[in-house]
């Protein structure tokens, strides 16, 4: 491996006041662990993250038909793709993404489409083997984004299979893990205690653990856009279908609840236990502050978990979160603890439900 090279200052300087702003309104818990994140790697992972929130909003607003979407998430997936932007085609990003940003019910994805045309940029103040890094992590993304528009037409569609699930998992989150922990082993060496393709592979089910919670705590909004990412062949091994799931979310309906308590039960265990591969990647790790903010998307995941353990199926029907207090409580148990392991392994037995609070 080359070694990068030197940062210009404006890889330094990383986000605008304004642009981290932006971060902020599309995801508070994110936003937390990249400001964690030891300096070097801010910036390839605040510019990445950004970007793919971008995508992610045009890929989402199924409000919109589908053709348009997908010419402006081809348009985008374009411009990331490309190490010379030519000005023709930021006229065209702006100019669709503009028209799109109007059409936005939430302020702050709107805010991020309308500033799109200047994130882009952004890349390019990056090392070339950072930007390659956020190029690859991005095109994964978009290739996951580009299936679920195709995937998910007119009506309510399901996921056929569990290996599509785990497909669509990787491509949107678990090569995440896998490009966080890239960036680690080129900026930081000796950062881990565990070997880089250890890391890496827990690293990936990591990533696909935090989508496996989304697709969990979600479920109720993505049936109501038509999109069911319970596969057919599992619901079916339970009696159910993605019909019957999108109705019992809708309208409580009791049996159909009770029919799906096993597959529910079966579905947070997996998810909890690739949360405890991301303590596990966490724990590993020798900086401090890459430690902190690695842990905490786990530790926030362990505590929903418990929550839609608690709540049962029917969490389908309501919004679990973890509360701000809670979180502003966590927060201060890991400061006072000095963020060591030993603390970081026990609020994650706390908030999983494993030790008494």
């Amino acid at each position: 491996m080359h070694p990068a090279r030197p940062l210009k200052t404006t890889e330094r300087r990383g986000l605008r006041p304004d642009q981290r702003q932006i971060l902020r309104g599309v995801s508070r818990s994110f936003d937390l662990s990249i400001r964690l994140l030891p300096t070097v790697l801010q910036s390839p992972v605040s510019i990445g993250y950004l970007l793919a929130r971008a995508t992610d909003t045009v890929a989402d607003t199924t409000a919109l038909p589908l053709a348009e979407r997908q010419a402006l998430l081809h348009l985008m997936t374009q411009a990331i793709a490309a190490t010379d932007a030519k000005k023709t085609e930021l006229e065209d990003v702006t100019r669709l993404t503009q028209a799109f940003a109007a059409q936005q019910s939430d302020p702050n994805e709107r805010t991020l489409m309308l500033a799109l045309p200047e994130c882009l940029p952004l890349l390019q103040t990056l090392s070339q083997a950072d930007q390659a890094s956020v190029r690859g992590v991005l095109g994964h993304i978009t290739q996951g984004q580009h299936l679920d528009m195709v995937r998910f037409g007119p009506g309510l569609n399901a996921l056929q299979t569990e290996a599509e699930l785990n497909d669509y998992t990787w491509l949107v989150a678990g090569c995440v893990g896998e490009f966080w922990t890239e960036l680690c082993g080129r900026h930081l060496p000796g950062y881990s205690r565990l070997s880089q393709a250890e890391m890496l592979c827990i690293g990936r089910e990591y990533g696909m653990g935090l989508q496996r919670l989304n697709i969990i705590r979600d479920t109720a909004v993505d049936l109501a856009a038509g999109r069911c990412y319970w596969p057919d062949e599992t619901l079916a091994e339970v009696g159910l279908t993605p019909r019957m799931l999108a109705q019992a979310a809708q309208t409580p309906d009791a049996d159909a609840l009770r029919t799906l308590a096993p597959l529910y039960a079966l579905w947070l265990d997996r998810t909890q236990a690739q949360l405890a591969h991301g303590m596990r990647y966490a724990l590993a790790l020798k900086p401090l502050r890459l430690r902190l903010a690695s842990a905490l998307p786990a530790l926030i995941g362990a505590r929903t978990v418990a929550m839609l353990r608690q709540a049962g199926p029917a969490a389908l029907t309501q919004r679990i979160k973890m509360p701000r207090h809670e979180m502003r409580s966590l927060i201060w148990h890991l400061a006072l603890g000095w963020g060591s392991p030993a603390v970081l392994d026990q609020q994650f037995k706390k908030l999983s439900g494993e030790s008494p609070p």
